[in-house]
């Protein structure tokens, strides 16, 4: 039977064996065909409506609203794309912008010029900030609206200084999870899950309160699926992103009510 196997697709696009089931479960991508021997085959308007998806999801979309929008009967694959061409050549300049801001304030801190305050935050859209928040509520619903709030007063009242020291503790514990990940070490064992452990009051620090089971085993998830956070860790090392999830469930099923 021809067509790609979910594992050649995932291969070829980037997104996770688990999603592609997923997308497949809530009728976003079907497979083309499902062989004798249960294998999903995917031919080329499979492939084309993934990127559909993947430049929807890029673009702050949740799930049932790119199902929605692929499945209409107006839907054009061309105006599509010529929309996210122009979406994305706005977030290009966008980027650009947020480069020349990093310029300046390095120049301003190595003492080569001055910065007025304002200059510190070109480039940065609310808009973003806006969606990350809604996929959080689609993925974990309302229950996880009052860990917004207090991560948004956590950041407002936070110096840069202490900003910098809280990213730059999160970067230490990806790292660290990605050398263990290269060194073999497997994600229930004792160092990994320490790591982990680490992490885990990392996240109720901004959370404002203790993760619970679900709710940790559910963001390792949100690490896989989400193509920035999954862009993130596989730049560092290749499967960290489902390494990271299954060390997060390791340690949620053992130590989390």
């Amino acid at each position: 039977m021809g067509g790609y196997t979910v594992k050649q697709v995932a291969k070829l696009s980037g997104v996770s064996v688990r999603t592609l089931h997923h997308y497949d479960e809530i009728g976003l991508l079907k497979p083309d065909s499902v062989g004798t021997n249960g294998y999903r085959y995917y031919g080329q308007d499979e492939l084309l409506r993934l990127q559909q998806i993947l430049f929807h999801r890029e673009l702050g979309f949740p799930l049932e609203e790119i199902r929605q929008a692929l499945d209409a009967k107006d839907f054009d694959r061309v105006a599509a794309l010529k929309a996210h061409r122009l979406r994305l050549e706005a977030e290009a300049r966008r980027y650009r912008q947020l480069l020349r801001t990093i310029d300046e304030t390095l120049a301003a801190l190595q003492g080569a010029t001055t910065m007025d305050e304002k200059a510190m935050y070109k480039g940065f859209d609310p808009r973003k900030q806006a969606a990350h928040e809604a996929e959080l509520v689609e993925r974990f619903g309302d229950k996880v609206r009052p860990a917004i709030e207090h991560a948004r007063k956590v950041v407002a009242n936070t110096t840069q200084a202490d900003f910098d020291a809280r990213q730059a503790e999160f970067a230490e514990i990806e790292t660290a999870l990605a050398k263990a990940l290269t060194d073999g070490a497997p994600p229930d064992g004792g160092d990994v899950q320490a790591l982990i452990r680490h992490l885990h009051a990392w996240v109720g620090g901004w959370w404002g309160a203790t993760p619970t089971r679900e709710r940790f085993i559910a963001l390792g998830g949100f690490y896989v699926e989400h193509p920035e956070f999954r862009a993130r860790y596989e730049a560092k090392a290749t499967g960290l992103s489902e390494y990271m999830a299954a060390a997060m469930k390791a340690f949620a099923e053992r130590e989390l009510a």
